[in-house]
């Protein structure tokens, strides 16, 4: 199933609309990181509001691809967690990493980004 990634501002939108194979997964991650590249992405959003199950690879997956895509120069926040979904995150013991940040819904998540990546422009160095 293709995903589409969209860009808007300076960062990227994935929103996934169902549950996704391992195999999807693997090639959703590299589809985001070609697009980081190619695009210049400063942040990217993944939405996972239609998802009522995040199992602990998708988990894993997910900070897998925060933290490459810190590493490519774009800030990562997840958006739309269900609470079952949360409550079964901690459950299994996984815990968000430091590269990943979260919001409530998509335009929290918007938000977040803008005064981010408005914060880095901010900084003068000497």
């Amino acid at each position: 199933m293709e995903i589409p990634i969209l860009k808007i501002e300076d960062f990227l939108i994935v929103s996934f609309q169902t549950e996704l194979s391992d195999d999807e997964i693997d090639k959703l991650r590299e589809d985001i990181l070609d697009k980081i590249k190619e695009t210049n992405a400063r942040g990217l959003i993944i939405d996972i509001t239609a998802l009522k199950i995040v199992d602990s690879f998708m988990a894993r997956s997910l900070s897998s691809i925060a933290t490459t895509a810190t590493l490519l120069g774009a800030k990562t926040v997840v958006v739309g967690m269900q609470p079952a979904v949360a409550l079964t995150l901690v459950e299994l013991g996984l815990r968000i990493k430091w590269n990943i940040q979260t919001a409530l819904n998509l335009e929290r998540g918007i938000n977040l980004l803008r005064e981010a990546l408005k914060s880095e422009k901010d900084v003068v160095y000497e």
